[in-house]
């Protein structure tokens, strides 16, 4: 039976490239090479799944704020490697927060209004989440919280002006910085939705920093910042953020991750609807 490791190795001899290194990650195999004169990446998805077609969502944002592609497939994709690579995670431990988010708003210009692949689901798919848990008779996410965010997912998603392709995963983990491109994201999962719908994951990250990232001061500038410079409805993209903070909890559920009151996910969620309530954002 081929390993993830047996594939890795095809592709590389296939794609020409020369294997330095290998990283593994919980859902893909990640090899360091080179190709001729390219520092290259291979990477091997370890089963079917949003990042299996990663490489064809990449092609479709053409190097516009995304790593560049030389070889892709079902599973598999060759990518050029970004030097020196430091995330956005980085500048936000330093303090530089706004700077993060200034530079999202910056990649989110650069990735909207690109085609979808035939492969991309929509974010009303990825809303059928709500119903699986809905009838799974799981009650570790307050019921009024899902009920709250169901109904808001389906009227939001019922009722988008300009639908496009997104990345579907834009977060702090995602972005990184190459000498000859800048800033640019990388692992896109690929969804068409309108554009307010993509800032709910940078809302909810730095996963590890959720006490920063839940507190509704720092909700409020980060979407300040974001919907004024993207010309989004603050509105929409509140609620977006709220329905998908629920569904990320739901999701990771699903995923047979540990979820509790204190999830990253919930704290926002719960920030996210308590301030909606009083209307402080």
């Amino acid at each position: 039976m081929e390993t993830v490791l047996d594939r890795l190795r095809t592709k590389a001899a296939e794609w020409n490239v020369t294997l330095e290194e290998t990283r593994e990650t919980a859902t893909s195999l990640l090899g360091f090479g080179v190709r001729g004169d390219a520092r290259v990446v291979l990477k091997v998805t370890k089963q079917e799944g949003d990042e299996s077609h990663s490489g064809k969502v990449l092609r479709a944002f053409a190097g516009d704020g995304a790593v560049r592609v030389y070889e892709s497939e079902t599973g598999a994709v060759l990518l050029e490697r970004l030097e020196p690579g430091e995330d956005l995670v980085s500048l936000v431990k330093r303090g530089a927060d706004e700077a993060a988010t200034q530079i999202f708003a910056q990649v989110m210009a650069k990735l909207a209004h690109h085609e979808a692949p035939a492969e991309c689901p929509t974010v009303s798919d990825w809303g059928r989440g709500f119903d699986r848990y809905l009838n799974s008779g799981d009650l570790r996410i307050p019921p009024d919280l899902v009920d709250q965010a169901h109904e808001l997912f389906q009227d939001l998603a019922s009722t988008q002006r300009t639908p496009m392709l997104l990345h579907g995963d834009l977060q702090h983990y995602n972005v990184l910085f190459d000498s000859r491109h800048g800033w640019v994201t990388i692992d896109p999962k690929g969804v068409v939705g309108e554009l307010e719908y993509e800032i709910g994951a940078i809302l909810r990250n730095p996963v590890e920093l959720c006490e920063f990232f839940s507190t509704p001061d720092i909700i409020n500038r980060r979407l300040r910042t974001l919907t004024d410079a993207l010309n989004l409805d603050h509105s929409r993209t509140l609620n977006w953020s709220f329905a998908q903070a629920v569904l990320s909890a739901i999701w990771d559920i699903e995923d047979g991750h540990n979820v509790d009151p204190d999830h990253p996910s919930l704290l926002l969620a719960q920030t996210l609807w308590s301030t909606k309530k009083h209307k402080i954002i």
